[in-house]
């Protein structure tokens, strides 16, 4: 028995021994490497990028967006193909985005260094007007550069903002000082929602920022006053007069007496308005007689912001600088319209420039008793020369709005018009001569927003802009438009412009003013049924109301097929349009 259990004893020892040599000869388990390290010095989201001490988020969207009766990103069928209503207008259009972001900040001794990027990748109906219209959409957009390639494969990019913060200040394009938090967004879908200013898609300006504690900031900035889908929509030359001698040939030649300054009543050219309203659709995005840019716009804004909302006034400073008195509109930088080159224009010289600018207030009310999350967004607006301020939107909106509808009484229609500029001047060497004439306006939007539960909200929004002219730049205007006076009446000390679109039929009442009323009203539904993940639908009908009264006959514009031929007559009066948006997004 001894000898058993000596033998048991001795081969458990050996086991436990090898054992322990086999335990010794396996690898010790590392401690994890953390790759990627939470930063929570800046919210969610964010991540130490390794190695370094700075921290970054990568976040965007995708989005697919549909519009019935309406433009890409929700614009209104209120001027071009889908204003006339030709069978070239796209019914629906549609575009499918992928918008990345990325945002990194690092803590230093001097406060946050911050940069931010978003760049959108879109593809959109096939078509670069929301029409197929080679006419007046891919030629015109072509020459302006701003034709999409929206064709199998392909897409176009987008840089919306790339901005440095530092110190308080932003260098890049970003955000204006002027907009509202809320953009042209507060509580809508389309992009072009009257009443107010939007660099949604960011603008190129330098900025500071003052934080004075309590919610109380201010901010100055200087923005790109060149960018014409921003600030500039169009300076109208009402050039009445031109020289006889045809394509090829220098702008102007006058007599020498002329050249003394004696006035002329020879009359000619008329600043190539259309029957719509505008200067040709070839060069109203290269901000017609706009001069290049010198002066920047100075914007700035003070702002409150509270746990119970927020309350902000903005104000900007606007330069209005002509070109030439001698040309009217160019199409490229050597070409007049009419055909005639630049050869002595300077000589004759240029209207004076002139300031004008725009103010608004904006306030957003929360903590509603409507429930959880409701506020209500506001903000009006008025200016001076400053016409984009008023109507807003972050894309060209080209000269003018124009809608027409059946009307049985004309061979034509009815149609609505109104001029878009900042600012109306010439009647060169005639009786007429005038400066610069600002262009007047005023606006308001905001919405109303409430969420029925947390998966469904909704969205009452509105907005109103109107546009006027004092009675000197009607007087230019009209001249070029109808040959005539503001109240249909003859032209005193200088004939009818030759070619001028319109003629007024007599006893019907005409009277001529470029002015008009937009107004806008919508309402959005959102249903969320998991997070960041929203299905939304939208309608909004726009109503044009037009200065404009009487009867008159012409040409609508060589690009449609308009109805009754080129001696159709028109009604002039107010029309409205309807646009329905349905949009899939999830943000990450």
């Amino acid at each position: 028995m001894k000898m058993v259990k000596s033998l048991f004893l001795g081969s458990a020892a050996g086991l436990v021994a090898m054992s322990g040599a086999q335990a010794a000869d396996l690898p010790v388990k590392a401690k994890a490497v953390e790759y990627v390290k939470i930063c929570s010095l800046y919210g969610a989201g964010f991540y130490y990028i390794p190695g370094t001490d700075t921290c970054i988020k990568i976040g965007g969207y995708l989005r697919a967006d549909l519009n019935i009766h309406g433009g890409a990103g929700g614009a209104p069928f209120w001027s071009g193909d889908g204003g006339f209503q030709d069978r070239y207008t796209n019914q629906y259009n549609d575009y499918a985005r992928f918008a990345l972001t990325v945002d990194t900040r690092t803590a230093t001794e001097y406060g946050v260094v911050r940069t931010f990027g978003q760049i959108d990748e879109t593809f959109a109906t096939e078509g670069v007007g929301n029409s197929i219209n080679i006419g007046s959409s891919i030629q015109s957009a072509g020459i302006n550069g701003l034709a999409n390639p929206n064709v199998a494969g392909q897409g176009y990019s987008g840089l919306e903002f790339a901005f440095i913060q530092f110190a308080g200040f932003t260098f890049g394009k970003s955000a204006s000082a002027y907009n509202t938090p809320w953009h042209g967004f507060p509580g809508n879908n389309t992009g072009y929602l009257v009443g107010g200013y939007d660099t949604v898609t960011g603008i190129n300006n330098v900025q500071y920022t003052a934080q004075f504690g309590n919610g109380v900031s201010a901010t100055i900035g200087i923005d790109d006053s060149s960018e014409n889908g921003y600030n500039r929509t169009q300076i109208f030359n009402a050039t009445l007069i031109g020289n006889p001698g045809g394509v090829g040939t220098p702008a102007f030649t006058v007599s020498a007496a002329a050249a003394a300054g004696a006035p002329t009543t020879a009359t000619n050219s008329n600043g190539n308005l259309g029957f719509y309203g505008s200067p040709s659709s070839l060069i109203t995005s290269m901000g017609t007689s706009y001069s290049g840019a010198f002066v920047p716009d100075f914007v700035g804004n003070i702002k409150v912001e509270q746990a119970c909302g927020l309350f902000q006034v903005s104000g900007a400073i606007h330069d209005v600088s002509p070109g030439y008195w001698a040309s009217a509109n160019t199409i490229n930088a050597s070409t007049l319209v009419g055909g005639n080159n630049l050869t002595g224009i300077e000589t004759f010289g240029h209207p004076d420039s002139k300031f004008g600018g725009a103010v608004s207030a904006a306030l957003q009310i929360k903590n509603l008793p409507t429930g959880a999350g409701d506020d209500i967004k506001v903000e009006g607006s008025w200016g001076l020369g400053a016409t984009k301020y008023i109507l807003g939107t972050s894309a060209p909106l080209g000269g003018y709005f124009a809608m027409t509808k059946a009307n049985p009484n004309t061979t034509a229609g009815t149609i609505a018009i109104g001029a878009i500029t900042d600012g109306v001047y010439g009647g060169w060497q005639t009786p007429m001569q005038a400066g610069v004439q600002l262009t007047r306006g005023w606006g308001f939007r905001g919405a109303f927003n409430h969420n029925w539960s947390p998966e469904w909200s909704s969205s009452l929004f509105g907005g109103i802009a109107q546009i006027s002219y004092n009675d000197t730049a009607k007087a230019l205007w009209c001249a070029s438009y109808s040959g005539t006076q503001p109240n249909g009446a003859p032209l005193v000390g200088i004939a009818a412009p030759g070619g001028h679109p319109a003629t007024p039929v007599a006893g019907t009442g005409f009277s001529c003013d470029p002015g008009f009323t937009m107004s806008q009203i919508g309402l959005t539904t959102r249903w969320t049924p998991v997070k960041n993940l929203t299905f939304s639908s939208e309608v909004l009908y726009s109503y044009l109301t037009t200065n404009m009264k009487g009867v008159a006959s012409g040409t609508l514009t060589s690009s449609v097929p308009q109805p009754g031929g080129a001696a159709a007559t028109w009604q002039y009066g107010n029309v409205g349009t309807t646009m329905v948006n349905l949009r899939v997004q999830r943000n990450f």
